[in-house]
């Protein structure tokens, strides 16, 4: 174990492991199937990122080469903020040469945005096209969740046409990430929300389209379209 895994371990607690294990959905034929936890909370692990924000890629390639959750965790937190701290395109490279280490939607959703989307935001964006045709579901997510920097900056075209491409898409926990990031467009501009729900919502796996109405006042009109679409 090097220092920070020390330090995380520090923070360990069984009970919550097994609660985490659950929650991830672990088990044989899941999609985080033999992750595994040591029971450490999010700002925990925040917290010890932050203490070691500092350390050199080597360090956090353990990281991110560790079975354990949290340890990779970890280390592309530290990625964050080292990015934050000092945008760098060796950063990017680091993070996409160990995107095999960004396995569950915890780790894309904490991560995507704030380093590929960041660094897109004023770049050509046919990385993230790219990523969405990806066999990887990770790569796929993070795709669509890299645009959240982007709706931040009210621009909103590349997650309506990502949107566009993940309409066919099979899995639940792109549904509710598409359906995410079409929520926010939505916060910014509900006028773009209603016209690509107008256009799609007949389409879209209900789990996206409830996801997006979330907080638009009439939820129903787009539930009644996709009800009576089957």
């Amino acid at each position: 174990m090097n220092a920070i895994q020390i330090a995380l371990q520090r923070h360990a607690h069984p009970e919550k492991a097994r609660i985490l294990q659950r929650f991830f959905k672990t088990g044989k034929g899941q999609y985080g199937e033999g992750d595994v936890f040591i029971g450490v909370m999010v700002p925990e692990t925040r917290a010890v990122a932050k203490k070691f924000m500092d350390a050199g890629f080597r360090e956090v390639e353990a990281l991110l080469d560790s079975k354990v959750h949290e340890h990779r965790l970890c280390g592309l937190l530290i990625l964050v903020l080292q990015y934050q701290k000092k945008p760098s395109r060796d950063i990017v490279d680091f993070y996409l040469k160990h995107f095999y280490a960004v396995n569950n939607w915890d780790l894309v959703d904490l991560t995507a945005h704030k380093i590929l989307g960041a660094w897109l935001l004023q770049r050509d964006r046919s990385l993230l096209f790219r990523l969405a045709r990806s066999k990887n579901l990770w790569g796929r997510r993070a795709a669509i969740v890299a645009t959240f920097e982007f709706i931040r900056n009210h621009d909103f075209k590349d997650s309506i046409r990502l949107a566009e491409l993940f309409l066919n898409e099979k899995h639940d926990l792109m549904h509710k990430a598409v359906g995410w990031m079409l929520r926010e467009v939505g916060k910014r501009d509900e006028k773009q929300l209603r016209k690509f729900l107008d256009r799609n919502a007949a389409r879209m796996p209900r789990t996206m389209v409830r996801y997006a109405i979330e907080r638009l006042h009439d939820k129903k009109k787009y539930l009644v379209i996709k009800n009576t679409s089957r």
